[in-house]
């Protein structure tokens, strides 16, 4: 997924720690190789989650109808071009394209339809080969494969593994998509278990908290 790698260094330490081990990755040469995302039980405020970004990364806002007015959608889009960041908006495909923001975010569950006019960019959440299917039909340029390793957001929840997510990500590279990691990647001895999956990049929340 294309990005802008220009900016003043800030965000977190840890942030900035993920991107440098993630640019190791075979994937990870050019474009946005770091992607944070909000929850709404960990991380909900958006604000935050983007000032802990280091410049040329993207942020996805899983805000699902809350908060997401023109006005906050605007100052936050605003704030994300003026540090080179991406901002995609979670599951407001109406509302992401009339404010212009970055891009739109799809969840598995709204992978039935295409979304391929109107926005910069548009990514999808996926686990599994059907899903990784419905995200290209649905006009993704880039897919976030998960859970690959335990996840704090999903507690319990049975994991990919590498070799797992590694046939998921060759798949999306066939279709036309930017494969990335997702689900309990939180140190860079996590990225390096990802080297030679064709991981373009890895996604997550848990690099944003201090």
């Amino acid at each position: 997924m294309a990005g802008n790698t220009n900016g003043k260094r800030r965000g977190s330490a840890k942030a900035h720690a993920m991107h440098r081990a993630v640019s190791y990755l075979s994937g990870a040469r050019g474009g946005i190789a770091l992607i944070g995302m909000t929850d709404a039980a960990r991380l909900s405020d958006p604000q935050m989650a983007l000032d802990a970004l280091p410049a040329g990364c993207a942020l996805v806002w899983r805000a699902y109808d809350a908060g997401t007015t023109a006005a906050n959608l605007r100052r936050l889009t605003a704030r994300a071009r003026a540090k080179n960041c991406l901002l995609l908006i979670a599951g407001e495909p109406k509302l992401s394209r009339r404010l212009g923001a970055g891009g739109l975010h799809l969840p598995e569950r709204m992978l039935g339809r295409p979304y391929r006019n109107g926005y910069a960019a548009v990514t999808a959440a996926a686990h599994s080969e059907a899903a990784i299917r419905a995200a290209a039909r649905a006009g993704a340029v880039a897919v976030l494969i998960s859970p690959v390793f335990p996840t704090a957001s999903h507690p319990g929840t049975a994991m990919l593994g590498v070799v797992r997510f590694a046939k998921l990500a060759r798949l999306a590279r066939t279709l036309g998509m930017t494969p990335y990691a997702l689900g309990g990647i939180t140190t860079s001895e996590h990225i390096q278990r990802l080297a030679g999956t064709g991981a373009a990049g890895v996604a997550g929340t848990g690099f944003l908290q201090t």
